[in-house]
């Protein structure tokens, strides 16, 4: 019996992680998972100044989350035309915590964090890792690179998972808002090739 032989890896592959620009409740720390919030005028502006960066770039693919925050900023960035939502880009469901403050959760929960205790009537870091590696494989069989627009916590996660550490990974990666970041390889070894770089 002859086998057809593997695809090779496309270790040239980028993708690029772009972060919805400034909501309100982004800037006052309010968990914002299913909550469909509204860029503010300054998160719309901070959108735009993603267009430049990516009109230097060819995407096989464009990803974005069906919140209208990443939305918006897909089509503000330039990239509207060819965004495709994926519904396993929204971010992390808060459960119980939608819109509740860290600080505020601390109060009856100390030491809480979403990467260690997770959320009630939510998702915990192994639920979103698992969500993760669903992206991650679908990824991997596009040939070519792929923007997706999503959301901080899910894409702190996916690119945790990205280098192996699973979702709580992404404790380790602060993530402002409409900044890039691109995941790669390093030979076989999948990376982190820019993280938290701000829109000029």
């Amino acid at each position: 019996m002859k086998f057809a032989p593997a695809k090779p890896m496309q270790t040239n592959k980028q993708i690029w992680l772009l972060r919805h620009g400034a909501t309100e409740w982004s800037c006052n720390g309010r968990h914002t998972g299913s909550s469909d919030i509204p860029l503010l005028p300054e998160g719309e502006a901070e959108a735009k100044r993603l267009a430049p960066m990516l009109a230097n770039h060819q995407f096989k693919q464009v990803w974005v989350s069906p919140l209208q925050r990443a939305r918006r900023t897909c089509e503000l960035a330039g990239l509207g035309g060819q965004a495709q939502i994926n519904e396993l880009l929204r971010e992390w469901n808060y459960g119980a915590y939608e819109g509740i403050t860290t600080p505020e959760i601390r109060q009856t929960v100390p030491g809480w964090s979403v990467w260690s205790h997770g959320c009630p009537d939510g998702e915990d870091a192994a639920a979103v890792t698992e969500r993760c590696n669903r992206v991650i494989e679908a990824l991997l069989a596009v040939e070519g690179d792929v923007a997706l627009f999503a959301h901080g916590h899910i894409l702190r996660s996916l690119a945790g998972t990205w280098i192996g550490q699973g979702a709580v990974g992404g404790k380790h990666l602060a993530l402002g808002t409409a900044t890039s970041s691109v995941l790669g390889f390093e030979r076989e070894n999948q990376v982190l090739m820019r993280w938290n770089a701000p829109c000029q």
